[in-house]
């Protein structure tokens, strides 16, 4: 679904750089364990409760991301150069 796309798409270029192997691990079994996109983006905007086992430092990343404080426009995927660059 858009919503997830651009929200991980952002939450990605922004923080994968800087994660462990652990928390990886953790971002790509939160992303691709459930079977329902509309799980992940009620866990992150805090609709509901994710379970137990995802309930990780990652999902606290993706909550506090998912907050926008800096109240950025967040309209669009991200173009996918910075995969390429140097962190």
């Amino acid at each position: 679904m858009l919503e997830n796309c651009i929200l991980l798409s952002l939450f990605a270029k922004e923080n994968l750089h800087r994660m462990s192997e652990r928390q990886l691990n953790l971002y790509d079994r939160l992303i691709n364990e459930p079977s329902n996109d509309w799980d992940i983006y009620y866990w992150a905007t805090e609709a509901k409760s994710p379970p137990a086992e995802l309930e990780t430092d990652v999902m606290a990343m993706l909550r506090e991301f998912t907050k926008n404080e800096k109240k950025e426009q967040r309209l669009r995927q991200p173009d996918l150069e910075y995969l390429f660059e140097p962190p």
